[in-house]
């Protein structure tokens, strides 16, 4: 299993209220497979830095979740089957755990390369 965190644009005539409903059918594929959805954020409808399908301002939701790679690959190619849905974009994210044990290890060894 490892976190993602997946960003999606939705279309502006969208009732912002029914979004994160409807992105929970969408996670439903993460759930099936034995995945976990940490977090939905709706941050709401915010102008776009260029258009996307003569759009200038899209919604915007950010989706924390921790699942395997082949149900995250299904997710991205529903919801790019989805007319709502202007783009997506998938981050694989590290757990804070790992990035602070390998600071400290760069430190360590910082130190004894001196």
């Amino acid at each position: 299993m490892r976190h993602y965190e997946v960003m999606v644009i939705l279309d502006p005539s969208l009732d912002e209220r029914t979004v994160a409903p409807s992105l929970d059918n969408f996670l439903n594929v993460i759930r099936t497979t034995g995945g976990n959805v940490e977090k939905v954020e709706v941050w709401g409808k915010r102008r776009l830095s260029f258009e996307i399908n003569k759009s200038s301002e899209g919604i915007y939701a950010v989706l924390d979740l921790t699942s395997t790679p082949d149900a995250v690959k299904e997710l991205d190619r529903q919801l790019g089957l989805q007319e709502t849905v202007l783009r997506t974009k998938v981050m694989r994210r590290h757990p804070a755990k790992s990035t602070k044990a390998s600071v400290k290890a760069a430190k360590n060894a910082a130190k004894a390369k001196v």
